[in-house]
Formats: C-alpha cells, structure tokens, sequence
C-alpha cells in the first residue's frame, strides 16, 4: 500500500537562507498544496509539497519536530534531516491554525507509531534487552537502531552514537534558529500577503478599466438617442413654424439639449479622468457610484423629453386637424360668397334689361 493524503492546504513555501540563516527564500512563486501523507508501507509521516515539476517541501515528520506560529498568517518547522527550515505562509489565520493542529496530530501519530517499531524491536531482539535494559528504556524517542546484526554490545553503542548525533543535531537547529532576526522574519513572513493584496488591486483596476469601457459605450448609445431626439425636435419645429399654444417651446427645449449636451461633455471628461485614476480602488468605486447615479439623470432626461416630443407631436397633430378644418370652412364661405356673386351679377343683368326697356 502506498502513501494516502490525510490532509491539504494552500500556502506560500518558504526556505532559511542557507548562507544566513537569517532571510526566508520564497521556494514557490505563488500559493501551493502542501499535504501530510501516511506511507503505510514504512509506517512513517510526511509533508510533501510540489512546485512545477519538482518537490519543493519532502519532510518526515518525527516527534523531535514542532511546528510555531510567529505571526498570525505563518508557521515554520525546522527538518534536521533536511538541514533546512520551512515557512509556510497562509492567506487566514483560521487556515494556520487548521495546518497547525494537523502537524500536532501527526507529530502524535509519529511518536506513536516510532514506539511501537521500537517495542516490536525489542520482543524480537531479546538479547538487547538483557544487555542494556536501561540504556533502551531511557532512548524510547531516539530514532531505531540501523542493524539487527552483531553483538548487543555493538547494537547498544550504534544507539548512544545515533543519541548523540541527534542531540547535536537539536542544538545546531536552535543555535540556527536563535541566530535569525524575528524581525526580519516577520516581515518576510508579510510579504506574501501585500503581494495578494497587490494582487487583488491590480483585479480590481482592471475591472474599473472594464466598467469605464462599457460606460463610456453606453455614453456613446445616449449620445445617438440624444441626436435623434434632436433632430426630431428640430423637424417638429419646421413642420410647426412657429409654436402653438400649450406646445412647449424653442427655447425651454434648446436649454433642456444644451443642459443635455454639456452633460455629455462632463461624462466624457469623467471618463478621461478614470482612465488616467488608477491608484486608489476606493476613489474609483466612488466614483463609478456617481456615475451611474449620473447616468440614470441622463435616462430620466431623456424619458423627459421623449415626453415633450410626443406632446410637440400631438400639438402639431391637433394644429393639423385645426388648420384643415379651417381650410374646409374657407372652402365653404368661398363657394357660397360665388353663388352670391353669381345671383348679384344675374341681378344686374335683369336691372339693365329692365332700365333698357
């Protein structure tokens, strides 16, 4: 059987500086997977983590091991066999503290796990233990014997060594660790998050770039609506030559298109302004809030005065009507002004037959 993963989380990985032993070294350009896996085969836990094509954390874990917090969003661990240090840097503390009780839990499972190799070790070595009961019970956490083979008194001496070797170990990791600045830790340590945070400024700029296009589209679509109304309004007075009573007039709808226009021209300069404002988020959002508001004068203004059209073109209707009616009755009052015409002239006619006579 294979390794399984028992757990996974997101993280930015970090390295000591071999040469210092004071700066982190950024092992991974963005966040990655860092996982703890159980090799059932060899009984062992470990924390992998791959970059690319390449494995940029490959650590056991063994009861030796402890994983601080040195900030709210990171954690390091010192790995002896590694001859390194490893930074993880999360984007939440709640992530930290989840990856932090997992390192806990399987710290605990390692230990566990080395005690009973240890036990099943002694059983079957009885020799061992009759040699030196009391060297082995004091070394229950030291790493196992690397031979079965040889006399006790071999396999005894092989275990103080490895004692030895590994205590000089802790004490190089610490003296490594006492030697860093926490300061300039720390501050490593943030890095990863002002480059989110930067991350997600430059989203969000380019979302305001996005916004600013499809704003100045619409601008564009109300400017061709506002030429058309124009455009109908000046044919409707043409048609009207002068205006009638009720209908409104020439100049109360010249103000209401250069209040229109000039309205335009500072959507336009607004907008040159937004492209060159790519600074502060906040101040774009603000005023992309008062853009809209703005825009949803213009529509209001345009309802407006797609209002005052169909009332210019209902009163130049009625005007129409009014004046045809008047045509007809002119009409009438010339047709029987003729037929008067016509029995005065038939009058005069009879009056100078009559004076003739």
């Amino acid at each position: 059987m294979g390794e399984q993963p028992i757990f996974s989380a997101r993280a930015h990985v970090f390295q000591i500086d071999p040469a210092t032993k004071r700066n982190w070294l950024p092992a991974s350009k963005h966040a990655v997977t860092v996982s703890f896996f159980y090799d059932a085969t060899r009984n062992v836990y470990r924390i992998i983590s791959v970059g690319g094509t390449k494995a940029i954390i490959n650590s056991t874990v063994t009861p030796n091991m402890t994983f601080t917090k040195t900030s709210q969003k990171f954690g390091q661990w010192a790995d002896s066999r590694a001859n390194t240090v490893y930074g993880l840097g999360f984007s939440t503390e709640q992530q930290l503290q989840q990856f932090a009780e997992q390192f806990k839990e399987v710290k605990e499972a390692a230990r566990l796990a080395r005690e009973k190799s240890q036990e099943r070790f002694e059983l079957a070595n009885p020799a061992l233990n009759i040699a030196a009961p009391q060297e082995l019970s004091e070394d229950r956490h030291s790493p196992p014997l690397l031979t079965v083979n040889g006399p006790g008194e071999e396999k005894l001496f092989r275990s103080k060594s490895a004692e030895v070797e590994l205590t000089a170990e802790k004490e190089r990791v610490k003296k490594m660790l006492s030697e860093g600045s926490m300061c300039e830790i720390n501050l490593e340590a943030e890095l990863f998050t002002l480059q989110d945070s930067n991350a997600k400024l430059v989203a969000a700029l380019q979302e305001a770039n996005s916004s600013v296009e499809q704003w100045k589209k619409q601008l564009a679509e109300y400017q061709e609506e506002t030429d058309r109304l124009r455009d109908q309004v000046a044919e409707l007075e043409a048609q009207l030559g002068r205006p009638a009573a009720g209908q409104p007039g020439k100049e109360e709808l010249s103000r209401s298109l250069e209040e229109l226009e000039a309205l335009l021209r500072a959507k336009d300069q607004e907008i040159h302004n937004l492209q060159s404002k790519k600074t502060d988020v906040g101040e774009l959002e603000r005023e992309r809030e008062e853009a809209m508001q703005r825009l949803k004068d213009l529509e209001r203004r345009n309802v407006e005065l797609e209002d005052r059209v169909q009332s210019a073109e209902k009163t130049l209707a009625s005007n129409r009507e009014e004046q045809a009616h008047a045509e007809v009755e002119v009409r009438q009052i010339i047709d029987v002004l003729d037929i008067k015409i016509g029995d005065l002239n038939n009058l005069r006619e009879s009056l100078a037959k009559l004076v003739s006579k």
